[in-house]
C-alpha cells in the first residue's frame, strides 16, 4: 500500500485528483468507482478545473458510484445522485447514459442490488475505485458486523453513520435507515483503490483499517489484503499512524 501524506485538506485534494486523472489519460475509457461525501468533493472541484483549462476529459469514462440511500429521488438535493451530478458530471463532459448510480426508488430494493452487481460486473469491474472512510471504519455504506458482504446489498445504517450524515439533512430523524451499496467482494475486484481521508476524527479508523488486524468489525480493513491500494490523506487523518507503526 502507498500512503500520501498531505499537509491539508486541499493538498489531499490535489494529489487524489492528480491520481484519478493520470487514469484517466491513461485509459480514456476507463471505468472509475466514485464516491460521494465531503472526502472526495475538493478532488471533484481541481478535476472539473482541469477540464476546464482543456488538460483533461471524461467523454469516454463509464463511472460507477458506490451508493445511494433508500427512499431518495436523484432530484433530492441530498441523494447521491444529486451529488454527483451538482460536484462532477454536470461541470464536464462525461455521458450522462456513461454514469450509474443505484436507484434508491427501486419498487424492490434487492432485485436493484442484483440488477446494479451485474451492471458493474458487466462493465468490468472499476479500473480505479475512490473510497472514503467512515469513523467507525465503512466503505460505502458497509457497515461494522459479523462478516464482509460480498454483493451489492441493502444496508440498515448504523447509529453513529446516521448521526454522522445528519448534518446534511434538516434534524436526524430525516435520515434515511437504509442505503444500497456495493458490496466489499465487488470494492475489491476494482484494479486499483484510492482511498482518501482528511480529519482528526479519521484518524482512530485510519491506524485501526490499515494498521490493525483485518476483521468485518473495521470494513476497510479489508484493503489490507487488495494488491493495488494508495492512502492520500492529511497530516490530521494520519496523526494515529506513526503510534500504530510503533506497536
Amino acid at each position: 500500500m502507498r500512503i500520501y501524506r498531505e499537509k491539508d485538506y486541499d493538498a489531499m485534494s490535489r494529489r487524489a485528483a492528480s491520481i484519478i486523472a493520470a487514469q484517466v489519460v491513461s485509459k480514456p475509457d476507463c471505468v472509475l468507482g466514485l464516491a460521494t461525501g465531503s472526502s472526495p468533493v475538493g478532488a471533484y472541484q481541481q478535476l472539473v478545473k482541469w477540464y476546464e483549462r482543456g488538460d483533461l476529459s471524461f467523454k469516454e469514462v463509464r463511472s460507477v458510484n458506490l451508493d445511494e440511500y433508500c427512499g431518495l429521488a436523484p432530484g433530492h438535493d441530498q441523494s447521491y445522485r444529486y451529488f454527483m451530478q451538482a460536484n462532477l458530471f454536470d461541470h464536464v463532459d462525461i455521458r450522462p447514459e456513461n454514469t450509474n448510480v443505484p436507484d434508491g426508488l427501486a419498487a424492490d430494493p434487492r432485485v436493484e442490488c442484483a440488477r446494479y452487481e451485474e451492471l458493474v460486473a458487466g462493465l468490468g469491474y472499476a479500473d480505479l475505485q475512490l473510497l472514503g472512510i467512515g469513523r467507525n471504519g465503512h466503505i460505502g455504506f458497509n457497515e461494522p458486523c459479523g462478516e464482509f458482504p460480498k454483493a451489492t446489498h441493502v444496508v440498515d445504517l448504523t447509529q453513529s453513520t446516521i448521526e454522522a450524515n445528519a448534518r446534511f439533512f434538516a434534524s436526524a430523524g430525516d435520515v434515511p435507515r437504509q442505503a444500497l451499496t456495493m458490496g466489499i467482494g465487488t470494492i475489491m475486484r476494482a484494479r486499483k483503490i484510492l482511498i482518501v481521508a482528511s480529519g482528526a476524527d479519521k484518524a482512530d479508523a485510519v491506524a485501526k483499517a490499515f494498521f490493525g488486524p483485518i476483521t468485518p468489525e473495521m470494513p476497510a480493513s479489508i484493503l489490507q489484503l487488495h494488491p493495488d491500494v494508495t492512502l492520500v490523506a492529511d497530516e490530521s487523518a494520519l496523526s494515529h499512524v506513526v503510534e500504530a507503526e510503533k506497536r
